[in-house]
Formats: C-alpha cells, sequence, structure tokens
C-alpha cells in the first residue's frame, strides 16, 4: 500500500466525520446515515493501515476518531442492577464453568505438589532445620503457638478486610500475569502451595496436623478453589497466545481477556467470603467440626454455583464475555 496516495484518497472522508462529530446541534437524518457510514468506512481503512502499512501517527489520529464515532453511533450506556443481576447470574458462573479444564487439573495439581511438600518436610528432620532453629519451630507449632494465634491475631473485622486485599490481589496477578506465557502464573500459584506445604510439614512433624487443618480448611477450600480458578484462567490466557485457534491472536486475547476481567471482579467477591469466614469464623470458639462444615458448605454452594447454574448458561449460549453490542466491531483485513 502507498500510505500517502491512501491518505490523500481519503482524508476528505475523515475530516468530514470529524466534522460531523464535533457539531454541537444534533443531526438530521440524512447526517446521522453520513455518520454511521463514514464510521464504518474509517473502521475499514484503520485496520488496513494497521495490517499493511501501519503508521504511529496516522494509526492514533483515526483510532481516536473512530472511538468517537463508535461512542456516538452506539450511544453511551450506564451500569443498571439489571448488568449485575446478569453477570451473577450468568456471565461470572458461565466463564468459571468454561475455563473448568483449566483449573481443576490446576486444583489437583497445586493440591498434590502441596501434600508432597508437607511430608518431604514432615519427614526429613534435616529440612525442617534449614527452615528454622528448633526453638522458632518450637513457637510456631506449639499449642498457642503462632499457628494458631495468627488468626486472631488483629481484631476480626480488619484481618478479614486484610486477607481479602491480599488474596484478591494474588488473584488479579494470576489472571493478568497469564497473557505472560503463563510462567509468572506457575510462579504465584507454587509460592502459595509451599506456604501450604511448609505449614502442613512443620504441623504434621509436631504430631499437631489434625489442629492446623481445623484452622486452614474452613476458609482455605473455598480460598484455595478461588486462587485455583485464577491460575487456571491465567493459565488459559497465556496459552491463547500461544494457540489462538481459529480466531486471530488478538481477536482470541481480547475475548479471553475480557472474560478474564469479568472474573477477577467476581472472584473478588467470592474471595470476600472466604475473607470473611477466616476472619470470624476460623479464629472463634466454635467447635472445629462446626467450623469444618461451614468452610465445606461454602465451598459446595460455589461448587454448585458454577456447575448448575454456570453450565446452564453456557448451554445457553453465554461465555462470560461482554454483551456483543459492547464488543470491538470486527472489520475486513487485508489478506
Amino acid at each position: 500500500m502507498d500510505l500517502d496516495v491512501f491518505v490523500t484518497a481519503h482524508r476528505a472522508e475523515w475530516d468530514r466525520l470529524d466534522a460531523l462529530l464535533s457539531r454541537r446541534r444534533r443531526l438530521n437524518g440524512a447526517e446521522a446515515d453520513e455518520l454511521v457510514a463514514l464510521y464504518q468506512r474509517t473502521a475499514t481503512h484503520l485496520s488496513l493501515i494497521q495490517s499493511s502499512a501501519p503508521d504511529p501517527q496516522l494509526t492514533g489520529r483515526l483510532s481516536q476518531l473512530v472511538a468517537r464515532a463508535r461512542s456516538a453511533v452506539t450511544g453511551t450506556r450506564r451500569a443498571s442492577w439489571r448488568d449485575v443481576t446478569s453477570f451473577l447470574g450468568n456471565g461470572f458462573p458461565a466463564a468459571i464453568y468454561r475455563t473448568r479444564h483449566w483449573w481443576v487439573p490446576t486444583a489437583l495439581l497445586s493440591t498434590l505438589v502441596a501434600a508432597l511438600i508437607g511430608w518431604w518436610i514432615a519427614t526429613h528432620p534435616e529440612v525442617q532445620s534449614a527452615i528454622a532453629a528448633p526453638e522458632e519451630l518450637r513457637r510456631l507449632t506449639r499449642p498457642g503457638g503462632d499457628y494458631e494465634t495468627y488468626y486472631s491475631s488483629h481484631p476480626a473485622a480488619s484481618f478479614a478486610a486484610q486477607v481479602w486485599t491480599n488474596n484478591a490481589q494474588a488473584a488479579a496477578m494470576c489472571l493478568v500475569l497469564g497473557a505472560f506465557l503463563c510462567f509468572p502464573v506457575i510462579w504465584i500459584l507454587f509460592l502459595n502451595m509451599l506456604n501450604l506445604g511448609v505449614g502442613i510439614g512443620l504441623m504434621s512433624s509436631a504430631g499437631r496436623l489434625d489442629t492446623f487443618l481445623g484452622l486452614v480448611l474452613p476458609h482455605g477450600l473455598l480460598e484455595l478453589t478461588a486462587v485455583f480458578v485464577a491460575a487456571g484462567t491465567g493459565l488459559r490466557l497465556g496459552w491463547t497466545l500461544i494457540d489462538p485457534g481459529p480466531r486471530t491472536r488478538r481477536t482470541a486475547l481480547a475475548e479471553e481477556g475480557r472474560a478474564a476481567l469479568g472474573m477477577a471482579i467476581g472472584l473478588a467477591l467470592i474471595l470476600f467470603i472466604s475473607g470473611a469466614i477466616e476472619g470470624f469464623v476460623t479464629p472463634s470458639g466454635l467447635p472445629t467440626w462446626a467450623r469444618i462444615t461451614i468452610g465445606v458448605v461454602a465451598e459446595l454452594a460455589f461448587l454448585l454455583y458454577v456447575y448448575v447454574v454456570g453450565g446452564r448458561a453456557v448451554r445457553a449460549g453465554e461465555r462470560g464475555d461482554v454483551a456483543e453490542p459492547e464488543q470491538s466491531a470486527s472489520v475486513p483485513i487485508a489478506a
């Protein structure tokens, strides 16, 4: 493509579109039709320039012009409670359900890794001594030690808020960093499993594994599931860059990225629930069986939500992406 010739041939159309968008008065019918036609043509011009003769300055101008025109054509839209209901009742569970082939194996493999780390530490005293001095290990694992008092070291409300913030950040990092070919996600997941495995190993070596599980399971079931969902989705997003399938890499990444962004919001709500359990239930005076029962009920409710509500939404055609009118327009590109 001769860029100078192309610009000369279509500059008048772009200037006319800019003039229509800049008018303060309401457009009449003919002008509105012209605006739509110019918007469609300019979007095609932008795609052709991006694929054949990318020029940063021209691409920037046309991108801004197309964005303004799209806003004028489609109109502005405010979020409503109907959007929230649709997201929680369809989009969010559908997105999790669609990625189950990624996060379920991630959960199983990660749990196995944590168990193996715990077994290795518990059965090898030399590994325990490399982690900390004997006196410090006793301080961690003894009755009333650091592992037990950790959950009641701060007021319940502030502790729950701190836990929720930390876990939400970890989940968001897994979702966002998945675009970097999966490696950061694997590292974040390994660090989480390492921390869990160390706790299992040290408390098991002290003969107090039941106490440790009684403290971790009430909130940990739901919390770890949310982390596994985030990690699995991040891995799927990274794999999309490697193998986008029949879609173009840019389209595939945009679709999966929008779904992942929505999942970050939804998982923040799930982690808020697990944080509340960790702040108010885990350190409570309830018997161990009651605390674990609360955690199991929360976990089962989440799984039913995903597999029943999400499965039904997927079968109805929901993909967890934004509504079609809000997606970027697909325009022809040069071969």
